[in-house]
């Protein structure tokens, strides 16, 4: 039995491109389950079949809905509408933080050229190949992430001040810390973090930790990990006493 439209809620949706446009308003019927994906959808299929919308899964595990439900970053798929106050237009727009494409779709690739600069996992060498449990647990945090890009869409170094020359951003510093918290991994990443990915522009406000779906604490487990080992690689007053007795240089990746 097909289920009754319990009432109709209003969006605004962003329409345009990189050179502008504008908010335009959709009524789209609600039923029982309903998630704002459900909604663009069927925006699309009855109202504006031009409408761009990227998504793949619809089960919050690719990353690609990413949007800005009533001025919050979000997963469309995991937005349910009976949590939104419908007797508002709900906005949806694309991410700020990224070029726009077309309507809600946005220019992500910058994304990977960061990810080129990270030195990948390299094992010491005749490391023996054996993990403790509670080594697996500390990086297995870190490979939820589905790279939705929400934190970097919400981090305010490259929403507000466009530093993406200086400033990888918390994705890649989870990634980051997933690779140099490895156990069996040997390769020294504080020059990357340092100069190339700009860890020292962060100033912890923990805003990317609350728009995470997979709930990966971002700023206690993998940010400020990473500046302590910053730190110590290149303002420990005692590790650089003893690097100029040995003559000793910093890490050279």
């Amino acid at each position: 039995m097909a289920e009754v439209p319990l009432a109709e809620a209003t969006l605004q949706i962003f329409r345009g491109d990189r050179e502008g446009g504008k908010a335009v308003d959709y009524r789209v019927p609600l039923v029982p389950g309903m998630v704002v994906l459900d909604a663009l959808h069927s925006v699309q299929a009855n109202q504006a079949p031009d409408l761009a919308v990227r998504w793949n899964c619809k089960a919050g595990k690719c990353g690609s809905c990413s949007a800005e439900v009533n001025g919050r970053p979000r997963l469309t798929c995991k937005t349910r509408m009976d949590t939104l106050p419908l007797n508002d237009p709900i906005t949806i727009f694309p991410m700020k933080a990224f070029p726009i494409i077309k309507d809600l779709v946005t220019d992500v690739s910058w994304n990977f050229k960061v990810n080129r600069k990270i030195p990948p996992f390299q094992p010491r060498p005749g490391v023996e190949w054996k993990m403790y449990q509670r080594d697996v647990d500390r990086v297995q945090e870190f490979r939820k992430c589905i790279e939705c890009f929400l934190c970097q869409n919400v981090c305010h170094v490259l929403r507000e001040h466009s530093k993406e020359e200086e400033f990888g951003g918390p994705r890649f510093f989870v990634r980051t810390a997933s690779l140099d918290m490895h156990p069996l991994d040997g390769v020294s990443r504080a020059r990357v973090l340092k100069e190339e990915l700009g860890i020292g522009l962060c100033n912890i406000t923990k805003c990317c930790t609350e728009v995470c779906p997979e709930d990966i604490h971002i700023t206690d487990n993998a940010i400020i990990p990473l500046k302590e080992r910053v730190v110590d690689e290149y303002y420990d007053p005692l590790l650089m006493l003893v690097r100029k007795i040995r003559g000793v240089g910093q890490a050279k990746l």
